[in-house]
């Protein structure tokens, strides 16, 4: 029996955990029964494991901030008739320990044991932290 995996993936152009929440809610992300998607080339070789409770860890600004549990994966065609996988995901957010990571291209394999641990939930009325602020806190050990 093989063991949960989990994917890391840059949120491009995503300023904030809202901003990539905001971008998710638009009808272009979401796939036909609303839930949203990110599209991809690639197919995951390990989909059995990433479907087995495996998530999608964002990293955002160079830090991985939040983690979507992943539900299944859809084939999709684009505009150019190339068959791609739509890596499709629950609504929430979970946000996780803040973990700096540099830049790479497409999505890697995150196994359980590299993985951020969830973060308790915020109080309603904090601010967010700035992706910024959270990796230099992350950095000297106090997220």
């Amino acid at each position: 029996m093989s063991e949960t995996i989990n994917l890391i993936k840059l949120s491009v152009g995503t300023e904030t955990v809202q901003n990539l929440a905001d971008w998710q809610d638009s009808p272009a992300a979401k796939t036909a029964d609303g839930l949203p998607r990110h599209v991809t080339r690639m197919w995951p070789k390990r989909s059995k494991e990433l479907l087995k409770g495996g998530s999608i860890y964002w990293v955002i600004k160079g830090v991985i901030l939040c983690r979507q549990k992943v539900l299944r994966l859809d084939e999709v065609f684009g505009a150019d008739g190339i068959r791609r996988c739509a890596i499709v995901i629950e609504p929430q957010l979970v946000q996780v320990a803040a973990t700096p990571k540099r830049a790479f291209q497409g999505w890697r394999y995150l196994p359980t044991s590299d993985s951020p641990p969830d973060l308790t939930r915020p109080r309603p009325n904090d601010d967010e932290l700035p992706p910024e602020l959270q990796a230099e806190l992350a950095n000297i050990g106090i997220l």
